[in-house]
């Protein structure tokens, strides 16, 4: 038996024609199970097939239709077997190349025949040509009409045809223009921001235009997401994000914290261990954690400071507050290595308090395991550093006040609430404190961090000086080489860095596995090092610890040294293959160098030819050592969800919404969040219920 017709946007997508188990089960892979999610499954992109063009006015990486007569068919013998036809009208010429194909299309497309192909256009070793492209044969006696719109294109998965897409869309638009009478409340909010000049369409009908935009629709508009209808929607589902953090943050406001005023007497005996002064904005944002600190409820801070501009600093004295109430301190690190290095650094500031820090990872066994543990579980006033095996099933805490997360984009969600639960206590929870080295542009910060408190460290120590980076093609390669040794007969460290751990049919990056022997060689005697990915965790630790110590005069290495190690006597970064990484990731990479007296530099050496992307990021890092400056240029290059991570920071993945391009939307959404927040808490709920982010978890702390 049939089901019934749907008659509201909440009813199971089942019900539309068409809907069987195995499309409702593609559907649900993406997230897709009512009417209502569909409605807001909105295209990515759309593909223009209203027009032919002449082939002679195709250029390469568009999508286009075009006609002309087939002039010859061949199948093409080699490494990999195809059927290439030449086609061609008035203009120009172009191939079409098939490489699943069999006789019945070979034969279909025969010489002498009209085809109408759609496809994006490549270069080929001849012509321009398609790959793969969707033919149509022209019969002449019934000339193919052309589309009348433009053609939505879906994001998709497996078993879901965007043909498929579009018949579903056009139900669940049909059941939306039935049902929608909700809206008029919203639309009328949001209307009020925006002059009549400046007039958005309401949410009925920008939904409409942009799943099907009509015939006329300004085709420049829309591929660049400017659309009147595409800006209303972003503003509410920028919006809706806003108001689900606020109201996320608002639930753990729910919870208790202890309070934890700062201890002057503590505070000045750490502060005399230190060996450096606290920069003017380390003493502002340690102002700012105290507030947070003393109040009965948790805190919630992101703490984002560039490489070396002391973070550890200032969650060590962050630390001093719960300590001096007693009260348990973890610190959580991504790697064993950074963890180690914290607790060599944080041991000897606290050694004069005579407070204990203890080290907890995955790798104790026996005796120092069960130290550990013990500790853990007994009150009074620790500092515990570890990795995620602070939040272990047999991990328990006597009285956690404090949890400290380094590096938080290397971990995910779960692992930074589990950490957080294992102190809470009925309705109590241990204070937070976030912390990065990867510089979040502000755009994404305001967004993706609402629910938390943002304090910036923007300023470097005085005797920190700037990197100089230079950029050199690879065939100067051997001039770097001899650089090297020069800087490291003269008593400095280096690090020449290389992506692969060994080499790849797919990249010609060098391998560094390779790049250590060839270097070994060239050097000698110079003590030549090798760490990657793959070491066991040991060898990586003790590889490390005698660079640190000096017994390693060049570590060849791949990114995994990205992160936190901390080598005063290296001023010499190498970076193979720059053009591979991205911008954040090849700044990161060069803070591990300038962390002493000397001054340091980066090389960035490249295979040319380079492209206009990859120019443009090594020429950021020539230009400037801001991080916050890099982090921009880093989203508009790459966008938020490569910048920021997804899974890391709990980010939804934004339907229509681009917070590079829709960055100046940001002050007003925050401003209408301010008002809905406080005079309209049931909007707030229809807005959430309606584009379905109500499951961020990043939040829930």
């Amino acid at each position: 038996m049939a089901a019934a017709p749907p008659t509201s946007l909440e009813d199971p997508v089942l019900r539309l024609t068409g809907v069987g188990p195995s499309v409702a089960e593609a559907l649900g892979r993406l997230g897709i199970r009512t009417i209502r999610e569909l409605v807001f499954h909105l295209p990515s992109r759309y593909q223009d097939r209203t027009r032919v063009i002449p082939i002679g006015d195709a250029r390469p990486l568009t999508e286009l239709v075009v006609e002309g007569n087939i002039e010859t068919n061949q199948v093409h013998f080699g490494k990999r077997r195809s059927l290439v036809c030449r086609v061609a009208d008035d203009t120009g010429t172009l191939t079409l190349r098939f490489f699943f194909f069999n006789r019945a299309q070979e034969l279909r497309l025969a010489v002498g025949r009209r085809v109408r192909c759609f496809g994006e256009i490549r270069r080929g070793p001849q012509w321009l040509e398609m790959v793969h492209p969707e033919v149509q044969v022209i019969d002449e006696a019934a000339p193919l009409p052309s589309d009348t719109a433009l053609t939505p294109i879906y994001p998709t998965t497996e078993g879901l045809h965007q043909t498929r897409l579009r018949k579903l869309t056009d139900q669940a638009l049909e059941v939306l223009a039935r049902t929608a009478t909700d809206a008029d409340e919203i639309d009328r909010f949001i209307a009020r921001y925006f002059p009549a000049k400046q007039s958005l369409p309401g949410l009925v009908e920008a939904l409409r235009y942009v799943h099907r935009p009509p015939p006329a629709a300004p085709v420049a508009a829309l591929w660049e997401g400017h659309h009147p209808a595409q800006q209303r929607l972003a503003i509410e589902e920028l919006l809706t994000h806003q108001l689900t953090l606020r109201r996320l943050r608002q639930h753990s406001h729910r919870y208790c914290a202890p309070s934890l005023p700062p201890d002057a007497a503590l505070r000045t005996q750490l502060l005399a261990g230190l060996g450096f002064t606290l920069t003017g904005a380390q003493q502002r944002v340690v102002r700012e954690i105290d507030e947070d600190l003393v109040r009965d409820r948790p805190m919630l801070r992101l703490l984002q400071g560039d490489v070396g501009a002391g973070k550890t600093a200032v969650a060590a004295l962050a630390a001093t507050n719960a300590l001096a109430a007693n009260r348990q301190v973890a610190l959580m690190a991504p790697t064993e290595l950074l963890a180690e290095q914290h607790n060599r650094t944080l041991g000897r500031w606290f050694k004069a308090l005579s407070i204990e820090v203890v080290l907890v990872t995955g790798k104790q066994t026996g005796l120092a395991r069960r130290q550990a543990r013990a500790a853990l579980t007994e009150p009074g006033p620790r500092l515990f550093v570890g990795t995620h095996a602070l939040f272990q099933a047999d991990v328990h805490y006597a009285d956690l006040g404090l949890v400290i997360v380094d590096e938080q984009h290397r971990f995910g969600v779960d692992q930074r609430l589990a950490l957080l639960e294992k102190g809470a206590r009925e309705a109590t929870r241990p204070h937070q404190l976030i912390m990065t080295a990867t510089p979040i542009p502000r755009t994404l910060a305001m967004t993706a961090y609402a629910d938390l408190d943002i304090s910036v460290l923007d300023e470097l120590p005085p005797l920190r000086q700037p990197v100089r980076t230079s950029v050199l093609p690879a065939t100067r390669r051997e001039d770097i080489v001899t650089r090297v040794a020069q800087l490291c007969r003269d008593g400095h460290q280096a690090y020449w860095v290389c992506p692969l751990i060994e080499e790849s049919e797919h990249l010609d990056s060098q391998a560094a596995t390779d790049t250590a022997e060839a270097l070994s060689g060239a050097l000698a005697p110079l003590r030549v090092g090798l760490i990657h990915g793959r070491l066991a965790e040991k060898e990586k630790q003790a590889i490390m610890l005698a660079f640190v110590a000096g017994d390693i005069d060049l570590l060849v290495a791949t990114t995994v040294i990205e992160v936190g190690v901390d080598v005063p006597n290296a001023s010499l970064m190498v970076i193979e293959n720059a053009e591979r990484l991205g911008l954040s990731q090849l700044h990161q990479l060069r803070g591990r160098v300038g962390r002493g007296p000397a001054r340091a530099d980066c090389v960035l050496l490249y295979q040319a030819p380079l492209s206009e992307t990859a120019r443009h990021r090594l020429q950021v890092l020539r230009e400037t050592n801001d991080g916050f400056v890099i982090a921009e240029r880093d989203l508009e290059l790459r966008g938020p969800g490569e910048v920021l991570g997804t899974r890391q920071t709990g980010l939804a993945e934004f339907r229509i919404a681009d917070l590079s391009r829709d960055r100046a939307l940001l002050p007003l959404v925050q401003r209408m969040a301010d008002e809905l927040l406080a005079q309209a808490p049931a909007l707030v709920e229809r807005l959430i219920e309606r584009w379905v982010v109500a499951r961020i978890d990043y939040a829930k702390v």
